[in-house]
């Protein structure tokens, strides 16, 4: 009975493999690494910081998965609550001033949240969807201003915004624009200083500068903290050149770096927020742009009669905005922002025994549970990859980043994560490390 149900699941396996290198295109991956070995997983269940595959394999998701799975995988109470409002509400446009229940206690949630005076949001399907929409509010609104020169959109070097066509030319990571023909114009790239900022806009010109946009720490782009006082001194310069600031919270927002927010640790209160993954924890597709309310307003005053010509089909999703409610309800009633702290400690804690175990370990950094193990072996190539391939073998996924000649280790497990699993992760990296090592 077990022969054959173990040869039942082969064939379905194999079968499935067969379909997804037949019919689907992957984001993010190497084609003919797809078409050579089929998919590297087929997951079937989730749970806590664990996913299961077809095969039975069990594995830490040391990433939550794309840095949004943040309360962990397995959460039933998120597939009710979507199986209710389906049951009510599947889908209602918001368009035309049109709207629905969830969407507004969400609205109204999120400017509870958020810092300072962000209290009306745009809602979009998600990040990129969110940062395109702040690039072309920012420009709408220079505009309105009679200011449309003002249409210039500054970000960081190693900075990720997104892959719909503004967010990627907002992107700071050359492999995303080589992937096109043409980004789209006026957007430019600057290093992680003020002064790198002020020295671009004075060879810019303050008046052709429409908004700067930042992460408080970068995710993708290697988990890259600011240095000290950036942020406070970038947001002056903003303000004294008349450039809106805008604070892409995508992976740092509803509690990844232990506050709510990203933007908490350094007491600034951008003009635009972006927000994505984590309001949702990845159970629904879902993101916003959320406005100060002097901006909001000025747009209601210069807009008159006019319209705001930009939305999308499933901006305000009634499910998807049901799911966030309950997430964020969920992240309040366990307490799981302090524990993201608690646990950030010992994240770092293990990365110091790595550095002192490993020649290999050349720094470590991290905020919350958003951490990240620099890697220098003196070799030409980065050995990061590897590295991920040994945790593999080792059940943990990883995330090697190797953008602009680094060689980084990246990890933002899910807020669940115990004190042991944060020793079994580095437990595996340890392991993976050693392997590695001995064939350098």
């Amino acid at each position: 009975m077990e022969t054959a149900m173990m040869k039942d699941l082969q064939k379905k396996y194999e079968e499935l493999v067969d379909l997804d290198k037949a019919h689907f295109l992957h984001p993010t991956s190497s084609i003919k690494q797809h078409q050579e070995n089929g998919p590297a997983f087929i997951f079937t269940e989730g749970e806590g910081i664990y996913l299961k595959d077809i095969q039975g394999n069990k594995l830490i998701d040391s990433l939550s998965s794309l840095w949004n799975v943040n309360i962990g995988h397995g959460r039933k109470e998120l597939g009710e609550v979507a199986a209710e409002q389906m049951g009510k509400l599947g889908f209602a446009s918001t368009f035309a001033t049109w709207s629905h229940e969830p969407v507004i206690r969400l609205a109204q949630k999120v400017a509870e949240m958020t810092p300072g005076d962000l209290n009306t949001t745009f809602f979009t399907s998600g990040g990129s969807e969110a940062n395109d929409t702040a690039f072309k509010t920012v420009r709408h609104y220079w505009k309105l201003k009679g200011q449309p020169e003002k249409k210039k959109i500054v970000s960081r070097k190693k900075s990720y915004h997104g892959v719909a066509m503004g967010s990627t030319s907002a992107t700071g990571l050359k492999p995303f624009h080589d992937f096109t023909t043409s980004i789209a114009p006026d957007f430019h790239h600057v290093d992680s200083s003020a002064d790198a900022l002020r020295a671009f806009i004075d060879e810019e010109g303050a008046e052709t500068i429409a908004a700067f946009i930042t992460e408080p720490v970068q995710g993708s782009g290697g988990v890259n903290l600011p240095p000290d006082g950036y942020f406070q001194e970038v947001q002056q310069i903003c303000k004294e050149n008349n450039i809106i600031f805008i604070m892409d919270e995508v992976i740092t927002g509803f509690g990844r770096t232990g506050k709510t927010f990203g933007s908490d640790h350094f007491n600034i209160v951008p003009d635009i927020m972006c927000i994505a993954k984590g309001i949702t924890s990845g159970y629904a597709p879902l993101g916003g742009m959320v406005l100060t309310e002097r901006l909001y307003k000025e747009l209601i005053d210069l807009s008159g009669d006019g319209m705001f010509m930009h939305g999308y089909t499933y901006s305000g999703h009634p499910v998807s905005c049901a799911v966030a409610l309950k997430n964020i309800e969920i992240i309040e009633r366990e307490g799981l922002v302090e524990h993201v702290r608690e646990m950030g400690e010992e994240l770092l804690r293990g990365f110091e025994m790595l550095k002192q175990e490993h020649d290999s370990v050349k720094d470590y950094r991290g905020l919350g549970l958003l951490g990240a193990v620099g890697l220098d072996a003196g070799t030409e190539e980065p050995i990061a990859p590897k590295v991920v391939s040994e945790c593999f073998k080792r059940g943990m996924i990883g995330r090697a980043v190797v953008y602009d000649g680094q060689d980084t280790l990246a990890f933002a497990p899910p807020f669940v994560i115990t004190k042991e699993q944060v020793q079994e992760m580095i437990d595996i990296v340890h392991e993976s490390l050693v392997a590695v090592e001995k064939d350098l």
